[in-house]
Order: structure tokens, then sequence, then C-alpha cells
């Protein structure tokens, strides 16, 4: 740390109480009060060094040549800084270091300590170490802190720009081509350390890989030095992606629902001890503002904490829809645990914050969902979906977040249909490879709403393709009772389906193999192909035993149909429209393959519909 030291005679001043008394010998003629101190010194080697205690003691000397008594309440720095310019006029050895200067400067020109009162004065001398003080990390910092005490005077000298200007650059550029020293955890009185937020001490300066190497310190600063900083930095070149995770680093110094994940309890604790709700609401909103507007500057589990303690400090809603809007864009970067925001709302009606993913995704869908697929979802040409390959990857990220979310909130009892349903749909069917996991939501609401209606129950259950359900899928849902039996037979009728177009791949590639096999014989050429026919023909017995047990089950499903006491003119359009068969027509190949041929080319076209069933 620089230090400047200034005099060469020893302490001539002893404290006797509230008063500095000098002790050259001489009685004092001047008494002067700075604050609830009193200094006894004598007149001459104080207007010698002063412009102002020259003009005033004139002003108020006594005719008979008495002692006269001065004020200065509002001298830069008070009554400690006093004591250092009283030793400089003496010519009494003082040290100044960082801590000092600042405020020692604003005194000497206060004070009016010009080179017209003598050669080598103190405005003269604090300038050139305030030089010295700019040309050092650590000691800039620490000046800039100091800067606050006395900021009327330091803005008017300059004092607050020359350093914050001398910060910037430091930080734009490697502090090890010039090393500079980087300095830790360091403050005004050394007890900063002492210091603790809602009961928990901060911790030792953190190591930063990279860039980060000056978070820390530029930390200690007030938010008003603080922002300026950040400003003059952004205006100088740094990337942004440094200047956001710095905003967020003092962020989570200064709120600690920021170091929290998220949880029911927060709404108990939003009020911290040592700083009110109003100063950390204020924090919070200005920092908001500073944070670069960019895609993947900030990362959406710190934008979506931001969001959270947004809600529990009740920030404006500005705040709040500019913290939304920045996450919709980045929502495919998004971890499921960071969208479960609890319900901060005075009327808590869900556990979850439901409403605001729904604006979240609805800013996504605005983002990434071309204006031609959104006026008519449900007619997307293929090469639509080709033009738009590169925001297929974000919408589909986006499908598995969501139908993960509507799983997590789907226990939720008080969650109603209309707003399960609002985020279901928001996602379009293209977006979706499978859907398991939409299946999965459902099957989780249906489970903890047992109350639903047989037509609200139907109204849930089109949320999901049948078709796009994968073979554990289907399995599932072909013994899930809580599922409408409209919905089973038609996972049935599609898994079945799927078990024959299979098939008949098989024999059209064990067709293909024997007669490839039977021309290279022919040509006097080696078989080996042995290994092949017989996998072929195994898979095939795997797949008609597959095919019969299901078989089985559609069986058992008409069964029960059937005791719902139907007309038999009704239900008899199954066996036709399911395509049952015997076993033994089954076990033919060729009528297999046609009738499977068949069976595909009448659903190619468009699911089946069992509204008339």
């Amino acid at each position: 740390m620089a230090v400047m030291a200034l005099g060469s005679k020893p302490e001539a001043f002893r404290r006797e109480g509230q008063t500095w008394v000098c002790t050259a010998g001489l009685p004092s003629d001047l008494a002067i009060e700075v604050g609830e101190i009193s200094f006894f010194v004598h007149k001459f080697p104080m207007l010698s060094r002063s412009g102002l205690l020259k003009k005033l003691i004139a002003e108020s000397s006594n005719e008979d040549g008495s002692s006269c008594v001065l004020q200065l309440h509002d001298i830069p720095g008070g009554a400690k800084t006093f004591k250092l310019i009283t030793k400089f006029c003496y010519d009494v050895k003082i040290e100044v270091t960082a801590l000092d200067i600042v405020s020692l400067r604003c005194a000497a020109e206060y004070l009016q300590m010009t080179e017209n009162n003598g050669d080598g004065n103190l405005i003269a001398q604090t300038d050139a170490f305030l030089n010295e003080v700019f040309s050092n990390w650590s000691d800039s910092i620490k000046a800039l802190e100091t800067c606050e005490e006395v900021q009327t005077f330091a803005e008017d000298l300059h004092i607050v720009s020359r350093c914050i200007d001398s910060l910037a650059m430091k930080v734009c550029s490697d502090p090890n081509i010039f090393n500079w020293p980087v300095a830790g955890h360091y403050g005004m009185n050394n007890q900063v350390d002492h210091i603790s937020w809602n009961g928990i001490s901060p911790e030792k300066k953190p190591k930063f890989q990279g860039g980060g190497w000056w978070y820390y310190d530029v930390s200690l600063l007030s938010l008003p030095l603080y922002k300026r900083l950040i400003l003059s930095i952004e205006s100088k070149g740094m990337k942004s992606e440094s200047v956001a995770a710095s905003l967020i680093y003092y962020l989570k110094r200064f709120l600690p629902l920021m170091n929290r994940q998220s949880s029911f309890n927060d709404r108990h604790k939003s009020t911290i001890p040592t700083t009110s709700e109003a100063d950390q609401r204020a924090l919070l909103e200005e920092i908001v503002e500073l944070i670069p507007n960019k895609r993947g500057v900030t990362s959406s589990k710190h934008l979506l904490r931001l969001l959270r303690t947004a809600m529990i400090l009740h920030a404006s809603p500005s705040c709040r829809e500019n913290l939304e809007k920045r996450v919709g864009a980045q929502l495919d970067q998004a971890a499921l645990v960071d969208l479960l925001i609890p319900n901060m709302g005075y009327s808590v009606e869900t556990l979850y914050d439901i409403d605001c993913i729904q604006r979240i995704l609805d800013h996504f869908m605005s983002i990434y969902l071309p204006a031609s697929v959104s006026a008519s979802p449900c007619i997307i040409e293929y090469g639509t979906l080709m033009a738009g390959a590169d925001t297929l990857t974000p919408m589909t990220m986006v499908a598995n977040l969501v139908d993960g979310y509507l799983a997590e909130v789907a226990s939720d009892t008080n969650l109603n249909l209309p707003k399960f349903q609002a985020l279901a749909v928001a996602i379009p069917d293209y977006a979706r490879p499978l859907d398991d996991g939409i299946y999965h939501a459902v099957d989780v609401y249906l489970k903890a709403h047992p109350w639903l209606t047989d037509s609200e129950r139907e109204q849930l259950c089109r949320l999901m393709n049948c078709q796009k359900l994968s073979l554990e899928a289907s399995t599932h849902a072909a013994q899930n009772e809580r599922l409408p039996l409209r919905v089973i037979v038609q996972v049935l009728f599609f898994e079945q389906l799927r078990l024959r177009t299979s098939i008949s791949g098989w024999f059209f590639v064990s067709d293909n193999i024997a007669s490839s096999h039977n021309a290279s014989g022919n040509l006097g050429l080696p078989r080996n192909g042995g290994t092949h026919q017989l996998d072929s023909s195994e898979g095939s017995v795997n797949m008609r035993e597959r095919l019969s047990e299901l078989e089985k089950e559609c069986s058992g499903i008409r069964s029960e149909l059937q005791k719902l006491k139907k007309t038999k003119k009704t239900w008899s359009i199954f066996p036709r429209g399911f395509g049952f068969r015997k076993r033994s027509e089954c076990c033919n190949p060729k009528e297999s393959s046609s009738s499977a041929t068949k069976s595909a080319s009448s659903t190619m076209h468009g699911k089946p519909n069992f509204e008339s069933s």
C-alpha cells in the first residue's frame, strides 16, 4: 500500500479529553472547533499555510491581541483530517495512506492550501500522491471507497471520476502485464470481515478463473459508485458476460435470497434484519436494469433466481416483466428445478406460480414459433420444418422441459384443468418426438384429481398423441385403469398396427435375403447367409408371439366393453376396425403382410376417428 510521509519534527500535540493542545511551549492564541473537538494552536503556523484561516483570523482578531475562536464544522474529513492538517502546518511527521488521501486533498482545497501560501503546500503534495494511488489497483479501490465521506468535494475536484476511469482501465486490461497487485478484502476500518448479512459472515475472497479477478473487490463499493464503475467498464469494451457475472456477484453479496434454492419458506424470510426490504428491492431493480439484455449473457439459473427474489421482495411489475422476457428468450437453457417458483401471491391458489411460467413460455413461443405455424398449428409442411431446423432443437428442449414441469405441478390438487391444458397446448405437436413426457404428466394429474368427470378425462387425454408413445409407455397405458377405455383401445390399436408393420418389414427383408441367396447359389457363389436367415425367422416368431398377446388383450377389452350393456350393433365395428384375425391367419406371411399394408395405408392420412363409436 502506498504511504506518503510529511514533516520531520516529532509529535508536538497531546490530547486532553475533547481537546488537542500544542506542546510547543508558547501558550496558544487560536482555538479551532471541529465538531466536538477543539484544537488549541498558534496563529502563525496555521495562517502561513492556509488562505482561508488567514482570512478568518484577520476578520476575528481582537485589537488587544487576545486569542480568537474559529469554527470549522463543515471541513471535509472532520476532526480526524484536521488533526493531520494541523500537524502538517507544524511540520510534524505524519503518514498518509490511500484511506486518508481523498479527505486530506478535499480539506486542503477547502482551507486554500495553495502554493501562494507556501512552497510544497498540501494541495500540491496530495495531488502528487493521488497520481501514485491511481496507478495501483488496491489503493484505487480504497480511495474510491472513502470518496463517499466527502463526495461533494471529491466530485468537484474530479477525484471520483479519475478513480473510476483508472479502475475501469485496469479491469479492461490484463493485470499481469502491468504487474498490478490485486487486493483482497479490505475496508476503511479493517473491520469489514466482521460484518455479516442475515447472521452469516461473508466468505473470504474467492478465486476466479479467467477475467473475474475484479468481481470481489468492486463489490465492496456502495451501489452508486459501483453502478458508475460498471457503466465505465462496459463503455470501455468489457465483454457482456463479465459485466453480467460481476452484477450477479454483487447481488449475491447483499441479497441472501439469491443464494438459496427455491423454497416455500422464502415468503416468510423476505426481510433481512440488517437491510430493509425497501433497500433490497431498490438494489435489485437497479442491478436488473444494468444486466446486458443479450441471450446467453446471464445464465437462465441466475435469471430465474432473480425473478423469484423479485417476487419475494415485491419488485415493480416492470422489473418482473423484464426478467420474465429475458428468461423466455433463453428458456431452452433452463433447468426444471429452477422453474419451480413458489406462488408468492397474497391469495395463493396453487403451490407453484403457473401463470408466471405461462407468460415465460408465451414469450419463448413468440420468438421461436414461426408466424405461419402459429396461425395454423395443425398444418405443418415438411419443408417448413426443415427450413426451421435451427429452431426445432430449442423447441424440442422446451417441450421436454414443459412436460417435466407439468409432471411436477400435476400433483397439486388446486391446479385446475384449464391452466394445465393451456400450458400443455402451448407447445406445438411437432416439437415432441415422443409423447411419453406429456403422458406421464397426464397420468399424475389423473391420479391427483380422481373427481374428474368422464368428459374432463377425455378432454385431458386429448393432450397426448397415442401414435407417439414408446413401447414402454404404450404398455403402461394399456394397463392404466385411470385412462378412459376409449384411450386404452386407441393405444392398443396403434401398438398392434406398429407390430403388424414391423412384421411386414421382417417378411420383406427375409424375402429379399432369400432371393439374393438363391441368385448367388445359381451363380456358384458360396452361401453364408444361414445366420441371417435364422435371426430373421427368430424375429418373426417373437413378433407373432407379441402380436398374439396383443390380440388377447384386445379380446379382453372387447369383453369389458360388452359388459357396458351396449347394443351388439354399436360394438360390432371393433373386430373389423381393429383388424382382429384368427391366430392361424397371423401365421400366414403373405396374408399378414397384405393385411398390415392395407391397415397401415388406411391410417397414414390421419388419426382414426373414434367419436362415432
